[in-house]
């Protein structure tokens, strides 16, 4: 198991085109990803879920990744989030 603590940076937080972005990355891989704040772990492959954490710029949010491809879906989501889910800030 993965655990890692990652900031949302982009400008307009979790919005729906992010979570969307989010909830796609986290369905390429088989291993279970949850995320969460303040104590609250959602199914980080379920889009409606992650737009109910209501994440806004510098939100923590504490991720857990458990499975075969937990490192290669640890990274693509790392990456995802450092480059603003793709929305250039």
């Amino acid at each position: 198991m993965i655990k890692d603590e990652l900031k949302i940076i982009n400008q307009l937080g979790l919005h729906a085109r992010a979570a969307a972005k989010l909830a796609t990355a986290c369905n390429r891989f088989a291993c279970s990803i949850k995320t969460g704040h303040d104590g609250k772990l959602i199914d980080a492959k379920s889009v409606m879920s992650l737009m109910l954490l209501a994440a806004g710029q510098g939100t923590m949010l504490n991720f857990e990744f458990d499975g075969d491809d937990e490192m290669k879906a640890h990274k693509q989501v790392k990456d995802l989030l450092a480059d603003y889910f793709g929305e250039g800030q």
